[in-house]
């Protein structure tokens, strides 16, 4: 694919200034690109040249910030975990995705990408999901909208998160279930592609992650790169300064962390970690731990790190968290791990379990079970008592009670 136009500072700001960000060529390092299907080209490709542009104009960023602001009730709150604090002997903050409108950081991208579509002249969307916090934020901004909605999602993913799908089917979207294959994330991503293969003309993909093809990796972490944007003005209040000393986020596909890490991916001197599912064990054969067990591969259309087998075959992933249950890992992640930029740290589920459960006993917050992979690594990482440590408090454990309850026999 050609190179996308050059348009001055649009949402997010910076694409392609430093090391970490996304070439004119959708690449980041060596990890990136568009392999799509032909049929998928005009869609992506009329995306791909007219995404910057569309961002840059007064009125989508005029609608957009109103509606974070009015609807989405940003900016979110950072912070102080009092007691978190004393009990690890360091300064850790919470950036509150959980309290957004839907609860969690998802509803940043789908409010930009619904308003992309209308400006392509798009009348129906699709999405995938795997906690479903992703489906739902996209079944409100259509019903919001006025646009069909049409959410596929793995069968599995169905019974483990049936809360989130009746606020789908309550916001008027259809939820499809996926039963190939592992019946989660993977597989639901994968019927939403031949959907939108089948109805290239008037549907528009509302991919929930930062993967896919070149430009989604981008486009959906410039649209959570709020994130990072309000942690820079709200630590300058709190503690006389932008920036922190470390900044941890969940990653599965990795939007909430793609948003929470963008405005400090130049700035060295800020520790990035990133926090994967490392499900029964790294070894266990049950796991999601991409930066140990990936290699370099094609998935969803991007080239990025992947597990997978010796010959290629995709390996089915495992998490006790639906939003981490994927086998590889954005674009922008996976240079991230191989530069050494970001640290990667895996996390089983009883960690994490854990660490969601001490959440809720030490600041009275039940977390989503995604959020408590990056809460857990306190428990095995050592910071200094001035450090300030802030944490992607990415959802809300409603949608997660059922497993709570399953898992400590409450």
């Amino acid at each position: 694919m050609s190179a996308p136009v050059k348009i001055a500072s649009p949402i997010g700001g910076n694409a392609g200034k430093g090391a970490y960000h996304v070439s004119e060529r959708g690449y980041y390092g060596e990890f990136g690109g568009a392999f799509i299907p032909e049929m998928l080209y005009p869609n992506v490709e009329e995306l791909r040249r007219k995404y910057l542009e569309v961002m840059s104009e007064p009125s989508f960023k005029q609608e957009f910030d109103q509606l974070l602001k009015d609807y989405v009730g940003r900016p979110s709150p950072l912070y102080f975990a009092k007691r978190m604090s004393e009990k690890y002997g360091t300064k850790i903050y919470l950036k509150r995705e959980d309290l957004n409108h839907t609860g969690a950081h998802k509803i940043n991208n789908t409010i930009g990408q619904i308003l992309m579509a209308r400006r392509l002249g798009k009348t129906r969307i699709i999405a995938e999901t795997g906690a479903g916090q992703h489906g739902v934020a996209t079944a409100t901004v259509c019903a919001l909208m006025g646009m069909d909605c049409v959410v596929y999602m793995g069968e599995i993913d169905i019974a483990r998160q049936a809360p989130n799908v009746a606020r789908m089917k309550m916001l008027g979207a259809e939820v499809r279930p996926a039963r190939s294959g592992s019946k989660t994330l993977k597989d639901a991503t994968n019927e939403a592609i031949r959907d939108w293969i089948n109805n290239p003309v008037d549907t528009h993909y509302i991919i929930g992650s930062a993967i896919g093809p070149h430009p989604y990796p981008d486009m959906v972490t410039r649209f959570q790169s709020v994130i990072s944007e309000e942690i820079k003005a709200q630590l300058q209040e709190k503690e006389g300064r932008e920036n922190p000393d470390y900044v941890v986020a969940c990653i599965g596909g990795g939007s909430n962390a793609a948003g929470t890490f963008y405005h400090f991916l130049d700035e060295e001197q800020v520790k990035i970690i990133a926090v994967e599912a490392a499900g029964k064990g790294i070894d266990s054969g049950e796991s999601a731990a991409t930066s140990v067990l990936g290699h370099q591969g094609i998935i969803h259309g991007c080239k990025t790190l992947l597990m997978q087998t010796p010959d290629g075959q995709i390996t089915e992933p495992y998490s006790i968290s639906a939003g981490l249950d994927y086998p590889g890992v954005g674009p922008m992640h996976a240079h991230l791990c191989t530069s050494g930029r970001a640290t990667f740290k895996s996390i089983t589920d009883d960690e994490a379990m854990k660490a969601g459960l001490e959440l809720c006993k030490t600041e009275g917050i039940i977390p989503a079970i995604e959020s408590s992979h990056a809460l857990a690594i306190f428990g095995n990482t050592s910071f200094k008592s001035d450090d300030v440590v802030v944490v992607a408090l990415s959802g809300r454990g409603d949608k997660d009670l059922s497993t709570y309850i399953d898992h400590f026999g409450l």
